[in-house]
C-alpha cells in the first residue's frame, strides 16, 4: 500500500495527470477534462465551474497487482494551503508536477519547501512537454536552482514543444555516469566504488531508492498529462522509488483524520489515513477529551472508488461514519509520535464579516458555517451575539470566493463580506498580577482568584501554572479557572488573541458547601464552580491591564524575481506598501528580491506588479511572523464576549445571563 499525494502549483496540470494516471492503469476507460468538469476527483460543483481543486480528494489503483495506490489529489492554489498541510501528514510518498513551459512558480516553491521539511520522499514530473515553450535542459536547471540542487534527471525529451514530444528514459550506463557522484555524497562505499570507478547498476539503483526514501534525492521525470507520454515511466517511477506504507495490522490502533465531509443524509464522514492496527464496524473509538464513539460503517478504496468493508488496516485510507462529533486532525486511538515540524500549519492571517442578504438568514447561515468549520477548523468561526455578525478567519481573497460560491450552491445563502483585515495578535509587555478575595468587596462571587501574567517567548501559546496548592479547593474550581482564563484570553486589551504568555494562579479559596439546619445545600453560602467562572475574566484582565499589551500584526516573507529594469519601477511600491527589503541579488537579466510586508498590503502588491513588471514578475508570500503595530492608531477589534474591561457592563450581563 502506498499513499500518494500529487501536488502542483495551480495549472500545472496535476489533476489532469491523475486521470491520465487513472486511464493507464485501467482503472478509467476515458479520462476526463477539468475544462469540461468530467474529472474523477474535481466532484464539487464548484470545482467543476472553477476549473480548479479546492477539496482533497481520493482514489485507488493498483501497479502490477502487487502495490496498490490511494492517491490524492491536492489544491494547488495557495489560499488552500492548510488542506494541503492536512493531507501531507498521511502521505508515504509525493509527486510533484512542475510546469515544462511555466517552469518552477511560487507556490511549487512552497510545496517542496514543506515536503522536505516533513521529509516525504518526493519524485518531480515536469508536465506539458508537447505545449509551445516547453525546454528540457533549462528546466532542469531551473529545478536545481530554485527547488532543490538533488535531482536525478531519469531521461531526456525529444521534440519538446511538439505533439511528438517523447520522454525517453535513460539507459542503466548512462543513469548511473550522470548521477553517481551526488548519490555517493551520502553513501561511503558508493563514493568508495565512485572513485574506482566500479559502481555497478545495482548498487546505484539501490542507493537512488534509499535517497529517494530518505527525500536526499527527487528523481525527475518529463512528460504529458495530454497525450500520455512520459505516465508509463512515472508509474513505473512511484513503483520502484517510492516507499510503500508501514505499520502492523495487529498493533494499537492510531489514525489521523485528514478529511471530513458531509454525505447525503447530512451524516459525518471521516477520511483518516490509518498508521497502526485494525478498525471494525462495531468498534468504539476514543476521541479527543476522551469522548467515545462507535464506527457504524467503514469504506476502503479499491480501483478507484471507495466500498464498504468491514475493516481497515494499518497502511489504508478508510472512510468512517458514526463518529458525530468527529473533527479534522483527530487523532483516532492511540496518538502518533509526531515531531514540531508535522504539527507546523501556518494560521490564517486575515478575517472578515460575513453577512447575509436577506436578515432571516442569520440563523441559517450560522449553521452553514459550522458545517464549513467542520471540514475547514482554521476557517474559525467567531459569533458576534451583539451585533448579531459571525466572522470567519480566511487565507486570501479566493478562499473568500469559494466559501460565498458555496454557501449559496449547498445552502442556498446568498451573503456578503464586509472589508477583509488582518488578525493580529496581543502579547503581554510585562508582568502584572490582580487578585480578588472572597466576601470582600467589590468581589460579588463567593471566590477567591489571583493571577499573575508574564510574557513568554514568541511561539510558547498560553501556558496555566499553579502556585498554590491543588489541595486547597475541589479540583473541579481550579479547572474552571484554568478554562476560563484560556477563553478570556481569545480577546485581549484590543479584542485581539492573547498569546505568548505564562499564566500563574496565586491566590485562591472557597466557600465550603454549606446548609442551614435540617435544610438542604444552600447555594447562596456555598461556592460553585459559576463563582469561579465569573470572576477569573475580571481578574484576568486587571492582571493583563497591569502587564500591558502590544498588537502584532501578521508578517509574510516574500520572494520577487523580475526583469532587472523594472527594480526602480517596483522599489517605490514595495515602500508605500510598508515592505522591508532584506537582500537584493542581480541574476543576468532579472533581480531576486527578499524581505517581508504586512499580510495587509500583500493583496495590492499582487494586483499592480504585474503592470510594473509586464507581467514577468513573480511574488511568493507564506506567513513568517508577527512584527509590533508600527504605523497609525492601534487597531481595535470589537468584543464579542460580556467585556470583563468594563466592570459594571460585565457584572450586568452576567446578571443578565444567569438570572436574579
Amino acid at each position: 500500500m502506498l499513499n500518494l499525494g500529487i501536488l502542483a502549483h495551480v495549472d500545472a496540470g496535476k489533476t489532469s495527470l491523475t486521470e491520465r494516471l487513472l486511464h493507464a492503469v485501467g482503472v478509467i476507460d476515458e479520462i476526463g477534462s477539468v475544462d469540461d468538469g468530467s474529472t474523477q476527483t474535481d466532484s464539487l460543483a464548484l470545482e467543476r465551474q472553477r476549473g480548479i481543486t479546492i477539496k482533497s480528494a481520493v482514489v485507488s489503483f493498483a501497479i502490477d497487482d502487487d502495490v496498490t495506490v490511494n492517491l490524492i489529489d491536492t489544491p494547488g492554489h495557495p489560499d488552500f494551503i492548510a488542506e494541503v498541510e492536512r493531507v501531507l501528514a498521511v502521505l508515504d510518498g509525493a509527486v510533484l508536477v512542475v510546469s515544462a513551459v511555466e517552469g518552477v512558480q511560487a507556490q511549487t516553491r512552497v510545496l517542496m519547501r514543506t515536503l522536505r521539511r516533513l521529509r516525504i520522499p518526493t519524485l518531480v514530473f515536469v508536465n506539458k512537454i508537447d505545449r509551445g515553450g516547453a525546454r528540457y535542459e533549462p528546466l532542469l536547471e531551473n529545478i536545481a536552482a530554485r527547488l532543490t540542487p538533488a535531482i536525478v534527471p531519469m531521461g531526456e525529451v525529444t521534440g519538446p514543444g511538439t505533439r511528438d514530444a517523447r520522454f525517453v528514459r535513460f539507459g542503466a550506463d548512462r543513469l548511473r555516469a550522470s548521477r553517481s557522484d551526488l548519490l555517493a555524497e551520502h553513501d561511503d562505499a558508493l563514493m568508495a566504488a565512485y572513485v574506482e570507478g566500479r559502481v555497478s547498476h545495482d548498487r546505484f539503483h539501490d542507493a537512488l531508492v534509499r535517497q529517494t526514501g530518505q527525500t536526499l534525492a527527487h528523481p525527475v521525470f518529463f512528460g504529458s498529462a495530454m497525450t500520455g507520454a512520459g505516465v508509463d515511466e512515472l508509474i513505473a517511477g512511484i513503483r520502484e522509488l517510492l516507499p510503500t506504507a508501514g505499520g502492523a495490522a495487529d498493533g494499537p490502533v492510531s489514525g489521523t483524520v485528514f478529511k471530513v465531509e458531509r454525505g447525503p443524509a447530512g451524516e459525518k464522514i471521516a477520511y483518516v489515513r490509518l498508521f497502526s492496527g485494525t478498525l471494525r464496524t462495531r468498534d468504539r473509538l476514543c476521541l479527543r477529551d476522551g469522548e467515545e464513539a462507535k464506527v457504524t460503517a467503514i469504506s476502503v478504496f479499491d480501483s478507484g472508488a471507495a466500498v464498504p468493508e468491514p475493516a481497515v488496516t494499518a497502511g489504508r485510507i478508510g472512510k468512517l461514519r458514526g463518529l458525530d462529533d468527529i473533527r479534522v486532525g483527530d487523532t483516532v486511538g492511540v496518538p502518533r509520535k509526531t515531531s514540531d515540524d508535522e504539527l507546523h500549519f501556518s494560521p490564517p492571517t486575515l478575517e472578515t464579516v460575513v453577512v447575509p442578504r436577506r436578515p432571516a438568514d442569520r440563523g441559517a447561515l450560522h449553521l452553514a458555517l459550522t458545517r464549513l468549520a467542520e471540514q475547514d477548523p482554521l476557517i474559525n468561526l467567531r459569533q458576534d451575539e451583539l451585533r448579531g455578525q459571525v466572522s470567519v478567519s480566511l487565507y486570501g481573497e479566493v478562499q473568500k470566493e469559494v466559501v460565498q460560491a458555496t454557501l449559496a450552491d449547498e445552502f442556498g445563502i446568498e451573503v456578503l463580506f464586509r472589508e477583509t483585515t488582518p488578525l493580529c495578535v496581543e502579547r503581554p509587555v510585562g508582568s502584572g498580577t490582580a487578585v480578588e478575595f472572597n466576601g470582600k468587596d467589590p468581589n460579588p462571587f463567593l471566590a477567591t482568584v489571583g493571577l499573575r501574567i508574564d510574557p513568554a517567548p514568541a511561539g510558547s501559546g498560553v501556558e496555566f501554572r499553579m502556585e498554590v496548592e491543588l489541595g486547597a479547593m475541589p479540583y473541579a474550581f481550579f479547572k474552571a479557572v484554568e478554562d476560563t482564563v484560556r477563553e478570556t484570553l481569545t480577546q485581549g486589551i484590543h479584542g485581539w488573541q492573547v498569546t505568548d504568555c505564562t499564566v500563574t494562579m496565586t491566590h485562591s479559596g472557597y466557600s465550603p458547601r454549606q446548609s442551614h439546619a435540617h435544610q438542604g445545600f444552600d447555594k447562596s453560602m456555598s461556592s460553585t464552580g459559576a463563582d469561579f467562572r465569573g470572576l477569573t475574566p475580571l481578574v484576568v484582565m486587571d492582571a493583563l491591564r497591569a502587564a500591558g499589551s502590544r498588537v502584532y500584526e501578521p508578517m509574510h516573507r516574500f520572494r520577487l524575481e523580475a526583469p532587472a529594469d523594472t527594480l526602480a519601477a517596483v522599489l517605490p511600491l514595495l515602500v508605500r506598501q510598508h515592505a522591508v527589503p532584506g537582500t537584493t541579488e542581480m541574476r543576468g537579466p532579472v533581480y531576486v528580491l527578499e524581505g517581508s510586508i504586512p499580510v495587509a498590503r500583500v493583496h495590492e502588491l499582487q494586483q499592480r506588479l504585474p503592470g510594473l513588471t509586464r507581467g514577468e514578475g513573480e511574488l511568493e508570500c507564506a506567513f513568517d511572523h508577527y512584527a509590533p503595530v508600527s504605523r497609525g492608531a492601534v487597531p481595535d477589534r470589537p468584543r464579542t464576549d460580556l467585556n470583563p474591561l468594563d466592570r459594571k457592563e460585565y457584572l450586568l450581563n452576567v446578571t443578565r445571563r444567569v438570572g436574579p
